[in-house]
């Protein structure tokens, strides 16, 4: 799950800086009718579409992810809001990774042989 969110979290994160930096100011602030101009409408046609599309399957697994890591409630809406930011998507991506590797880790712990009393030694005489 982790890795879904985190391609998805790059791939969003681009397309918006794309759209944001340079497809808006071609398009404004282009002279009218310039090929540069032309690509910025392009830009934010096409890939601001691409963007929207992908930006929800982005939401779905940031969820799946919120939940499978039990991210608090807090949280959650933090990183699903840096994700409209950009540049701040790439900062929400690495705390959402780090903050999941940390409770995967925790769980892997706490399901581990010595910590439910069985020492993970076989006692078994021959």
């Amino acid at each position: 799950m982790l890795l879904r969110y985190r391609v998805m979290a790059y791939l969003v994160g681009t397309l918006l800086i794309i759209l944001v930096l340079v497809g808006v100011p071609l398009r404004y602030l282009a002279v009218d009718g310039s090929t540069a101009q032309q690509a910025g409408d392009w830009i934010t046609m096409y890939l601001g579409i691409l963007h929207g599309w992908l930006y929800m399957l982005f939401l779905v697994a940031a969820a799946m992810l919120a939940r499978q890591a039990r991210f608090p409630l807090g949280f959650t809406v933090l990183v699903l809001l840096l994700g409209t930011v950009p540049v701040a998507s790439f900062l929400a991506e690495r705390l959402a990774t780090r903050r999941t590797r940390v409770t995967l880790a925790e769980s892997a712990t706490d399901a581990s042989p010595v910590s439910r009393g069985g020492g993970g030694v076989s006692r078994r005489q021959h």
